[in-house]
């Protein structure tokens, strides 16, 4: 029995057998940044270092350590002692490396990646091979002592090719062999080679209709690559809002604490007072009640901060119990900076660079091109299709083609259009579709417009909130230390200073408030108007067109 035939088919089994996983993941990742990397260049700001694994394990070692005791936090000051901290833009890093949300994000693209990789693996060959061994036995029906033992082989490889003009070529070489080895001695093998052909000639012909699937998934990673930069910014942008956001909280812990100390300095000035009888008890209770909900405020100020920032920490990808706190001079440095452009101007250019838009356009493209395909499809089917096959019969040994042994043939494939419903209504689907494209390519249009009005309005208000509440502490400041004044001359009342020092702890928390809210409306400014530019890192480049 000659079982060296098979040797070459066996040895290439083994080796694609032993293929491990690593190396089909390898393959993968390999091909969908080959791509990535393809449609970069056509994406303004894409990260050009994109991939999906985690380069860097988290570490917070090379932190700047809080040395300082805050006072405002009272006996929970010490918990801070040691810990990181995290400056905006080590936030921002953190976050790109780090945040699950970002990295689902980035998983999105990959795998669109990937289905472009499959979309164009189909217009190449395809190739098959396999092969199927049996053994057999069979007892005579004329002499029940008589078994005939036999094993067979049915082996063959194959290759099939979709060809861009929606034609198919396929080749397929077989061989079978079958050798008794028991009873009856013979040995027998044959071979056949069998290639077809099929081009559409009306249906399905044309490269435009027969690429139409490798059309859109070039476009769909396009589209995603888009969405992934408008997320960048969109991430950046809401990675600083958080960040203040905390810093914003941890000022206001700051501001109720001042505030209690100086209910605390007016309730002995005010005891004082009553102990000589200059004072009524009911207004001394009153201060001590203002100071009791002054003292109550810092509380929840301090479980508003520590709940905030613990939730800051989640969205960084960062454990809840990592030691670690903002750093308070990202917030005195915040200053205003107003832009300049005209709210036309900037409906201008969002109308010209914001991505979205950009994908919007295109989609409403590939809504009016699917009318097309979808009405090839109501077209009667003919297609020009031809075969040639090359047997052989090897005798005891292995069946070679024998190219005398040939037959071919060729013709054509009609199919009348005699039922078309389903093909109708697609086409009558891509219609509706095609026109509530356009409706939303408008409605894209009209919302940008409405981003930037709002925009321009959100930073216009931020601006004249912030320079109210900058007069408002003046004045609130003012008004207490004439209260005190007042109070140490006996002259005061105990409802006027209370409520100028509220007014103060309020106003404070108002010009922090209006200051990080006119930082993060021009941030979304820049955001809507699709010119913010974001670093690998995560951190934004700031624009010039500003004013102080």
């Amino acid at each position: 029995m000659r079982y060296r035939n098979l040797a070459p088919l066996l040895c290439v089994l083994l080796i694609f057998g032993a293929c491990s996983t690593k190396h089909y993941r390898k393959s993968a990742d390999k091909e969908a940044a080959a791509v990535i990397a393809q449609k970069t260049p056509a994406v303004p700001n894409m990260d050009t270092h994109f991939s999906i694994e985690v380069l860097e394990k988290l570490t917070l070692a090379d932190l700047p350590v809080a040395e300082k005791i805050e006072e405002f936090f009272g006996a929970e000051g010490e918990a801070e002692k040691g810990a990181g901290i995290i400056s905006m833009e080590k936030a921002l890093e953190i976050g790109v490396k780090h945040s699950r949300t970002y990295q689902s994000r980035k998983e999105l693209l990959y795998l669109q990646a990937l289905e472009l990789t499959l979309a164009r693996h189909n217009y190449t060959p395809i190739f098959s091979g396999g092969s199927q061994a049996t053994y057999s036995s069979t007892r005579n029906a004329v002499d029940s002592l008589t078994e005939d033992r036999s094993v067979s082989v049915r082996s063959g490889v194959g290759v099939d090719w979709l060809l861009r003009t929606g034609g198919r070529v396929a080749a397929d070489f077989s061989t079978d062999f079958l050798r008794y080895v028991a009873g009856d001695p013979r040995a027998v093998s044959s071979s056949l080679l069998v290639g077809t052909f099929s081009q559409p000639l009306l249906r399905g012909a044309g490269y435009k209709i027969a690429l139409e699937n490798l059309t859109q998934a070039e476009r769909n990673l396009l589209y995603a690559l888009r969405d992934f930069t408008r997320f960048r910014k969109e991430f950046s942008v809401e990675i600083a809002s958080a960040y203040y956001g905390v810093l914003q909280n941890r000022d206001a812990v700051r501001n109720s604490w001042r505030g209690f100390q100086n209910f605390k300095s007016n309730v002995e000035r005010e005891k004082a007072f009553t102990e000589e009888g200059l004072r009524p008890q009911a207004a001394l209770d009153q201060i001590k009640q203002a100071q009791l909900q002054t003292e109550t405020r810092w509380i929840n100020a301090v479980r508003s901060y520590r709940q905030s920032l613990d939730r800051y920490k989640i969205q960084l990808g960062l454990p809840v119990n990592a030691h670690v706190i903002l750093d308070d001079l990202e917030l005195e440095q915040l200053k205003i900076l107003h832009p300049t452009v005209g709210v036309d101007e900037a409906t201008k250019v969002a109308l010209e660079t914001r991505l979205d838009l950009y994908n919007e356009r295109e989609q409403a493209q590939d809504a009016t091109r699917k009318i097309k395909v979808a009405a090839n499809s109501l077209r009667t089917k003919l297609d020009l299709v031809g075969s040639a096959s090359v047997g052989g019969a090897g005798g005891s040994g292995f069946a070679n083609p024998d190219f005398d042994r040939y037959g071919w043939s060729a013709g054509l494939d009609l199919d009348l259009p005699l039922d078309r419903k389903a093909q109708r209504n697609s086409y009558r689907a891509a219609l509706i579709t095609n026109e509530r494209a356009a409706r939303e390519l408008q409605l894209a249009i009209d919302n940008i417009k409405l981003q930037i009005n709002d925009g321009w309005r959100n930073l216009d208000q931020a601006k004249r909130n912030f320079e109210i509440s900058e007069i408002g502490v003046e004045l609130a400041a003012r008004r207490v230390e004439e209260q005190e004044l007042r109070a140490e001359l006996g002259r005061g009342t105990a409802r006027d200073l209370v409520d100028a020092q509220n007014d103060l702890i309020n106003s404070k928390n108002e010009r922090t408030t209006a200051l990080v809210g006119h930082t993060i409306a021009r941030l979304n400014f820049w955001r809507d108007m699709g010119i913010l530019m974001i670093k690998d890192n995560g951190q934004w480049e700031e624009l010039s067109n500003a004013e102080n």
